[in-house]
């Protein structure tokens, strides 16, 4: 071999390495260049590991939070474009916490919506879905009465804004200053039963009343009594002794050396027109109750009931007779069914069951009309008019609808939240509407039909657990001839959520 051969066959080797080299040294000072920038845009420069109060930055490149990764011990600051350091424990100074980045978040987002809220709502609760459009559609013949009425319900939620109203004593005319607790709206939702906090301990009672102005704003008036407790309220329910919503039951927790107990008050104890009280105003000792619920079938038209730890119990308010069903679980929440006198219950294992009140002689499991599970806890049951459908909420904060026929769900309502919280839900089925508030404060609206949601609305004051709204929901506020809308008490304010956008009551 020539030696300019072996020189010739050497040289594109070398001229391959060279261009390793060369590239080598490219991409090493871009690599330069970069770190150079993030210094510069770091000031500090770089440090082996964030100290206590110390922060670090990210590149510039990454604006996000969903672009940062996440990091044992810090957090990301999407404003500040930095990590901070979490501090564990409650000893250090000012500590950070997840917890408290969580909340903070929160407490961001919802005061965003609650300045969306003060404006007109412009946004639809469905694509393309206004009063002027459905207008037409129905005109024209090509949207069903039925299908009307609901979308026009749809879009009179999506324009509902928050209103506060003063609730006046007619003793001293004075507002209200104790917060609520619980506010329960009767059969046809003209009055609104209340449980408020007392500064000294317990809770007192009252019955709100309510009026249009001749100004067209809504008018409430509070009625309370001197009869209060120092026991918590479990479960409440209207109840019809005599005529409707004669009477309201109530389920108290037992406290100390005194046992729970199902109390049924007249209404007319908070009427200041009818100083005669009349009879029925009774109290029943039991043990351990969680909930109750009133029976309104003529065939046991004085009949309550009563869920207690693995227990229920049937009563008649009238001759005291007692039927008593065991089960496996603490029975959480109740209610009757309108034209059958069967009783629907849900526990705290999930599973939901009915007792049919005609088959009491029978033993064994067989009481058991029909029965199913859902994941967790169930926090309440509501019956529709037509009884084949129950619907049933969790403390996973699942909402179904269940087919009673064939026991099975053919609708879930999503978006609603709870953990741990025994939180109502509510139906409006002449608006085909579904409400409830979640743990975190929000209150949603689905439609019952299809579990579109409609409205997500934020609560006034701040999110916490002692601080959940609650709510109700009536076409008829006041009577018949009422102002239709949403009812919202948290602590001691009570706000109103009209349909008319032309109300003329105090803003909030």
């Amino acid at each position: 071999m020539k030696k300019w051969n072996w020189r010739e066959g050497q040289r594109p080797h070398k001229q391959q390495g060279g261009g390793r080299r060369h590239r080598w040294y490219r991409n090493n000072r871009q690599k330069s260049t970069r770190d150079e920038q993030w210094y510069r845009h770091n000031d500090a420069g770089p440090s082996n590991g964030p100290s206590h109060g110390a922060s670090a930055s990210l590149p510039s490149s990454s604006k996000s939070s969903n672009d940062a990764p996440e990091l044992p011990g810090f957090y990301f600051d999407p404003e500040k474009n930095r990590y901070f350091r979490l501090l564990p424990g409650h000893n250090n100074c000012n500590p950070l916490t997840r917890e408290q980045l969580q909340e903070k978040e929160r407490e961001k987002q919802r005061h965003k919506m609650l300045a969306e809220d003060e404006k007109p709502r412009k946004k639809a609760p469905r694509a393309g879905l206004n009063s002027s459009l459905l207008l037409q559609k129905r005109q024209l013949g090509l949207l069903p009465e039925n299908s009307y009425c609901r979308m026009v319900h749809e879009v009179k939620v999506s324009g509902m804004m928050r209103h506060k109203l003063d609730v006046q004593s007619p003793d001293n005319g004075s507002p209200n200053t104790d917060n609520f607790r619980i506010i329960v709206g009767d059969s046809a939702c003209e009055r609104v039963f209340t449980v408020n906090d007392v500064a000294l301990g317990g809770c007192k009672y009252g019955i709100m009343n309510f009026g249009s102005s001749s100004q067209g704003s809504l008018t409430a008036e509070m009625c309370d009594n001197l009869y209060f407790t120092n026991r918590k309220v479990n479960s409440i329910c209207w109840a019809s002794v005599g005529y409707p919503d004669s009477h309201v039951l109530l389920c108290l927790v037992g406290a100390a050396d005194t046992p729970s107990c199902v109390s049924l008050l007249p209404a007319s104890l908070f009427s200041y027109s009818d100083p005669d009280q009349p009879g029925m105003l009774c109290s029943f000792k039991i043990s351990t109750a969680w909930s109750c619920a009133w029976c309104l079938n003529p065939q046991f038209d004085k009949t309550f009931s009563t869920g207690l730890s693995r227990r229920v119990i049937v009563k008649d308010a009238a001759t005291g007779r007692t039927q008593t069903y065991s089960v496996g679980s603490d029975v959480l929440v109740q209610q009757f069914a309108h034209r059958v006198p069967v009783l629907f219950n849900g526990c705290r294992s999930g599973e939901v069951f009915s007792i049919d009140l005609r088959q009491r002689g029978r033993r064994g499991h067989s009481w058991k009309a029909s029965r199913f599970h859902q994941e967790s806890a169930i926090t309440s049951v509501r019956v529709l008019q037509d009884e084949n459908y129950l619907l049933a909420a969790d403390m996973l904060g699942k909402i179904k609808l269940w087919d009673m026929r064939m026991i099975k769900p053919v609708q879930e309502y999503m978006g609603h939240y709870n953990e741990h919280a025994y939180l109502p839900i509510h139906v409006n089925e002449r608006e085909d509407l579904l409400l409830a508030v979640g743990q975190d404060c929000y209150t949603r609206f689905w439609s019952l039909k299809d579990g579109h949601l409609l409205r997500t609305i934020p609560s006034p004051h701040p999110a916490a657990n002692d601080m959940i709204p609650s709510v109700v929901f009536s076409s008829n506020l006041g009577g018949c001839g009422g102002l239709p809308g949403l009812l919202m008490a948290v602590k001691h304010d009570l706000y109103y959520f009209p349909y008319n956008t032309d109300y003329r009551g105090e803003k909030s």
